[in-house]
């Protein structure tokens, strides 16, 4: 069974400097779309002066300036073979949504003099892809949530709290392909079937990192102990994935601690019911894992 630090070492995480320029391999009239809601949020946040919000109330705030943005589904297929670091403000999907929270929360901290779409693109960058690094190569970015987790809390972008939250039961005797299974589903595999043989052998590094989650039946119990603004990834009993969605806690008003996200069935961003009742709601829906954003 392979640890973390073994991962690691398997040479899959590269480290890089947060504070290069970002890597933009296609032009921004492609990777960066709905550049006057970027401004109109970012003049709010400046304005209010979010910067000086913890981290995750911060990352909790500009999930909620989200709210309402439509749902678009394979927000990150945006070409057919050069990958890029993108943002789309004016169509989100769950894992865009949550990266983009968090994108403009890093980049906000900054307290820069002004904030162009370039810094945001860094930002996305730095999250996205495997060590923080986009070379133009689709297998460079991070596919699997469950990696997303261990990569960015082994380079300090997150804390991984699941353990802190509450009991967990460790997931066993599941795949983690579905990318390579159902590769037609991918604009960039479907173009370029010469890159499955390699996703695949990403995907079996990922299926011996062990992975635990909190089981749904006890997430009731432990929502006082998630924070607005935690990252919280939907831990699937569907086959062939071990996450199947993400958003974001946020605590309401009302002291409820609910969950925000990129909704399918809504077709938009929404503040939903508390996690443990979404959940339950959901019969494939197992459990969470919580990454606190730093």
């Amino acid at each position: 069974m392979m640890n973390r630090r073994q991962f690691l070492q398997l040479g899959l995480l590269t480290s890089a400097s947060p504070t290069l320029s970002a890597a933009e391999f296609l032009p921004q009239s492609v990777t960066f779309l709905g550049g006057g809601k970027f401004h109109q949020i970012v003049a709010k946040a400046v304005a209010e002066n979010w910067a000086a919000l913890p981290m995750g109330m911060r990352v909790a705030q500009f999930g909620q300036a989200l709210l309402g943005t439509k749902y678009v589904a394979w927000a990150l297929e945006i070409d057919d073979r050069i990958e890029s670091p993108s943002v789309n403000f004016s169509g989100l999907d769950c894992w865009t949504f949550f990266e983009i929270a968090l994108g403009l929360a890093r980049m906000l901290g900054k307290r820069q003099r002004d904030y162009s779409p370039s810094d945001l693109l860094r930002q996305i960058e730095w999250t996205r892809y495997r060590g923080g690094v986009c070379r133009g190569h689709y297998l460079n970015r991070i596919h699997y949530l469950d990696e997303w987790f261990t990569d960015n809390a082994a380079r300090g972008n997150i804390r991984a709290v699941t353990r802190e939250v509450g009991p967990v039961v460790r997931l066993k005797e599941r795949a983690n392909d579905e990318m390579s299974l159902n590769p037609k589903l991918y604009r960039y595999l479907r173009t370029n079937p010469a890159l499955v043989p390699a996703m695949r052998q990403i995907e079996a590094g990922l299926e011996r990192v062990p992975f635990d989650f909190i089981p749904k039946q006890q997430i009731a119990a432990c929502e006082p102990r998630i924070q607005s603004g935690d990252i919280i990834g939907i831990v699937t009993h569907r086959a062939h994935v071990f996450c199947s969605h993400v958003g974001l806690a946020v605590r309401a008003q009302d002291g409820v601690c609910r969950f925000m996200h990129a909704s399918l069935t809504h077709k938009k961003v929404i503040v939903d019911r508390s996690i443990h009742d979404y959940l339950a709601g959901i019969q494939s829906h197992a459990g969470i894992v919580v990454g606190r954003p730093l």
